[in-house]
């Protein structure tokens, strides 16, 4: 698939969900991204702000097979993976695959599983695979994670490990829709359910196709050495306990292809680093200052550390605009 296919696929699947969601264009932008990356996406913000109906949005734009998982802590790592069971009708056992073995899986509020059935998740999201019984699956492509929680309430959850954590591509939070989107929204949904006419416009193999494409944008080593400086930065900042792992200068230059790709270009320009920066690694760093990681603590450090690394103004020749 030519790059400028991947735009105008991402660009239709976009207004597609925005039938459903009202505003939240930067949202929608970053779970495109990652859908087209080939990472997952952790949802996190207060109950009621549309975290679920985004990931339904999503996946129902595109024709593949969806599962929803409600997680809560007596949910076992099986209740994911799926059992094997003896089916007396042949006298023999037999696999039966569960929720995990979709395209788009949504694990609503993931921090209610216990860190057992947290963890049964790590192999799944990293290798595309789970093992039963000693025996691997593999999971058929497109494979996307859609996870939520709610950072509030604290009471009977249990936080994700930064092993689990780092498996995310992007975290993302909603955030409150201002008067115009509440008004909107109070709309469009009083005498009907959008997200039951919505239609797909895309299907799975146009996705697996595009994250076999997205490589083919273009990154100067100015560009590369950029994203390894923030990283590293991370790693050696005075008020930073863990930094970002090598995963996470992957992720940054994954996301920052397609960010470009979303902008129209076949190239990455340092803006694209900035823009991706927060959401792929303010969720992979440990303060030291336990109380600075409440709130935007994170996601101020980050802030901080890219306007102490210095941008790189070698000028990119040679390369085009893919928009129309």
């Amino acid at each position: 698939m030519e790059i400028q296919a991947v735009h105008e696929l991402m660009m239709k699947i976009k207004e597609n969900v925005k039938k459903i969601i009202v505003g939240k264009e930067q949202v929608v932008d970053r779970l495109l991204i990652a859908l087209i990356s080939g990472g997952h996406v952790l949802l996190e913000d207060v109950p009621g702000t549309g975290k679920t109906l985004l990931a339904k949005a999503v996946a129902g734009s595109i024709d593949c097979r969806f599962k929803r998982i409600q997680f809560t802590p007596d949910l076992l790592p099986s209740d994911l993976s799926g059992i094997y069971y003896f089916n007396q009708k042949i006298s023999e056992f037999q696999f039966r695959p569960g929720p995990i073995f979709a395209n788009i899986v949504l694990a609503d509020e993931i921090n209610r599983a216990t860190p057992r059935t947290q963890a049964s998740l790590l192999e799944c999201m990293e290798e595309m695979q789970v093992t039963v019984d000693g025996e691997t699956k593999k999971l058929e492509p497109p494979f996307m994670v859609i996870a939520t929680q709610n950072p509030i309430e604290n009471q009977g959850t249990f936080p994700l490990p930064e092993a689990q954590l780092d498996r995310f591509l992007l975290k993302v939070s909603m955030g409150y829709p201002n008067t115009e989107e509440g008004v909107e929204i109070l709309k469009r949904f009083n005498e009907r359910q959008p997200l039951d006419e919505l239609h797909a416009v895309a299907d799975a193999s146009a996705i697996i196709s595009a994250r076999q494409s997205y490589q083919q944008v273009k990154v100067s080593d100015a560009v590369l050495a950029y994203i390894v400086q923030i990283v590293e930065r991370t790693r050696r900042h005075a008020d930073i306990l863990l930094g970002a792992s090598p995963r996470g200068s992957q992720a940054m230059l994954k996301a920052a292809q397609v960010y470009a790709i979303l902008q129209g270009r076949d190239y990455v320009l340092p803006d694209d680093v900035k823009a991706m920066a927060e959401p792929v690694l303010a969720h992979r760093i440990l303060l030291k200052n336990m109380l600075l990681n409440k709130g935007k603590g994170s996601a101020d450090m980050i802030a901080r550390i890219l306007q102490e690394v210095p941008v790189p103004t070698e000028v990119i020749a040679g390369r085009g605009s893919i928009n129309q």
